[in-house]
């Protein structure tokens, strides 16, 4: 059945800084990984090899954003070289969506073909989000793809996502494999007619 996405509801996850690179989301040295399990234990790993204690820690570190699903970030994140890993190892750590002030290309598209929508806001809306998560962490965050809106803590403001990307996820367009097995049964009949799939009769 395939995945249907037109709204998320989680925590949120404020990591503030700009032009926030895939280098620093997975390091280069975790991308000859044969799959791409375990890389959720990897991200951010050397910003946070670097964070103090405390309140000095690095976000992904501090114990009232454990269980976070919604990450909050600034302008151009996703920027740099063009890893999938990125975005799957903040999939696999359990970021489910992404609000931002903007994103890279690469990174957007890397995103939503798993699943994991990025929408953007304001720099102003963005900001008020992140005061409102820190001061208040386990209030949760409603972002709607068709409304086209997110909702934290009795604040609520506009998002913006492309509307062919907002309506792939609302049809599940977007999880290709969902749609084959969705149509298994067409899409074997059609490789069993297909002389280089099911061999030449006779």
């Amino acid at each position: 059945m395939v995945a249907r996405i037109t709204s998320i509801t989680g925590r949120g996850l404020p990591l503030r800084g700009e032009d926030i690179d895939t280098d620093r989301i997975m390091p280069a040295r975790y991308l000859k990984a044969i799959t791409l399990d375990g890389l959720e234990q990897h991200v951010f790993e050397d910003d946070r090899k670097q964070g103090g204690h405390g309140y000095n820690r690095h976000p992904f570190d501090v114990s009232h954003y454990q269980g976070a699903s919604i990450l909050i970030v600034n302008s151009n994140f996703g920027c740099g070289s063009s890893r999938e890993h990125a975005p799957q190892g903040l999939l696999r750590w359990g970021i489910q969506a992404i609000i931002g002030e903007s994103f890279a290309e690469i990174f957007f598209g890397n995103s939503a073909v798993i699943g994991m929508p990025c929408v953007t806001a304001s720099g102003a809306d963005v900001r008020t989000l992140m005061e409102r998560v820190e001061r208040n962490p386990g209030s949760p965050i409603t972002i709607d793809l068709v409304a086209g809106t997110c909702e934290a803590d009795g604040f609520r403001c506009a998002i913006a996502i492309p509307p062919n990307l907002r309506d792939a996820f609302a049809t599940g367009a977007w999880d290709t494999t969902g749609l084959l097995m969705d149509r298994f049964e067409e899409v074997s009949a059609t490789a069993d007619r297909l002389p280089y799939v099911g061999g030449f009769a006779g």
